[in-house]
């Protein structure tokens, strides 16, 4: 639920999400494999499902993380320059965003976020290092690094 919220429109949105991933995952549990982490498989259904009920029309603004009664984003709000993961969410693409926090929110290896987003190992690990350099570098107002090669981070 928390990864879904930060990556949702609304609560709502997150909450049906949720209810559809584990309606899924019951449903096709006898195609799991399992040679990989059940959380993995979970994390790619949720990130599926979210994606099938996004709208073109909705604009994702800082306000949509959660509801505004939500004692979470009125902390948020009151820490909004020091918050990491708002900063990300500015700076980063939607894919880089949800690799960095399910590395170090959730706590999966490079192999599972790989597998949960559906790209190679090496475009996991260049982008974590690469989303790293730009957070780091806009958190202490340094300009990031340029490379030789087009970022995908943003």
């Amino acid at each position: 639920m928390r990864f879904l919220l930060t990556r949702s429109a609304s609560r709502a949105d997150a909450e049906d999400a949720v209810q559809d991933t584990f309606i899924n995952a019951y449903r096709y549990l006898a195609s799991f494999d399992p040679r990989w982490r059940f959380r993995t498989w979970i994390y790619r259904i949720a990130i599926r499902n979210l994606a099938r009920q996004r709208r073109p029309e909705w604009q994702e603004t800082d306000d949509t993380l959660v509801s505004d009664d939500d004692p979470l984003r009125n902390c948020i709000e009151m820490s909004e320059r020091e918050n990491i993961w708002l900063a990300a969410k500015s700076l980063l693409s939607e894919e880089v965003y949800a690799a960095m926090w399910l590395r170090y929110v959730e706590d999966l290896s490079v192999k599972e976020i790989s597998r949960a987003l559906d790209k190679s190992q090496s475009w996991t690990k260049v982008n974590l290092l690469r989303a790293r350099r730009r957070l780091t570098a806009a958190l202490n107002d340094v300009p990031p690094k340029k490379t030789a090669q087009r970022e995908s981070y943003g």
